[in-house]
């Protein structure tokens, strides 16, 4: 599956100095979703301006586009200056996001085994062991910017876009689960847009992630419908 970069998402200015606050909670959060037209594509607000000015204010362009690259040294990968709290920001909720979708798939694949769906169960830990990677790259990344990954389990929950989910049947399980991938497609594209050109590395592992989480809810989507 290809990911779809032309996708628009929304942003809420709430502090137009720290990026991770321009995520749109009344999208991420939705409690309902419209499964037979696809994920929601909200819209960029107009007069965005925090965003590209907090962005740029911690942007090293120098490396990004560094003038003249020494081949011998390999492929340099671009950078933010030490210490950027926008983009470390919203990495770490959303490593917080996909510590907390490792939780909750851990948990429906010991209990969906139970309720003799095996089968289901063993998807429920490949995509466990899908969102562990995805946290390990969030967290090797955070630290490449200068930054600390935040592991504390004491506000896990409160620092992730979507709950954790304790549904006793099957069925509350894969609508649990197809609500919280949609809003982390969500919350990825809203990166993705507020990041733009200005630092490709964490693009581009924002845009792989987001190829993972549009197949599971195709194949969430697919099983619901058994």
């Amino acid at each position: 599956m290809a990911f779809n970069g032309e996708i628009e998402v929304a942003t809420r200015c709430s502090d137009p100095e720290n990026p991770a606050t321009l995520l749109d909670d009344s999208v991420i959060n939705a409690p309902e979703f419209d499964w037979e037209h696809g994920v929601a594509t909200p819209h960029l607000e107009p007069g965005g301006r925090g965003v590209a000015e907090a962005l740029n204010e911690c942007i090293d362009d120098s490396a990004i586009n560094p003038p003249a690259p020494d081949l011998k040294q390999g492929v340099s990968t671009p950078h933010l200056e030490p210490g950027c709290p926008g983009i470390i920001e919203m990495l770490n909720v959303s490593l917080a996001t996909e510590l907390v979708c490792v939780l909750r798939y851990k948990r429906h694949y010991f209990t969906a085994g139970k309720l003799e769906t095996q089968k289901i169960a063993d998807e429920f830990l490949g995509y466990a062991n899908e969102e562990s990677a995805h946290a390990d790259r969030l967290a090797h990344r955070i630290v490449q910017l200068g930054g600390q990954p935040d592991f504390s389990p004491d506000s896990l929950s409160r620092r992730s876009r979507v709950a954790y989910d304790d549904s006793p049947d099957l069925a509350g399980m894969l609508q649990a689960n197809l609500i919280a991938e949609s809003a982390v497609i969500e919350s990825y594209l809203q990166i993705v847009k507020l990041i733009g050109d200005r630092d490709s590395t964490t693009r581009d592992l924002v845009e792989d992630i987001l190829i993972d989480e549009q197949e599971h809810v195709e194949e969430l989507k697919d099983w619901s419908a058994q």
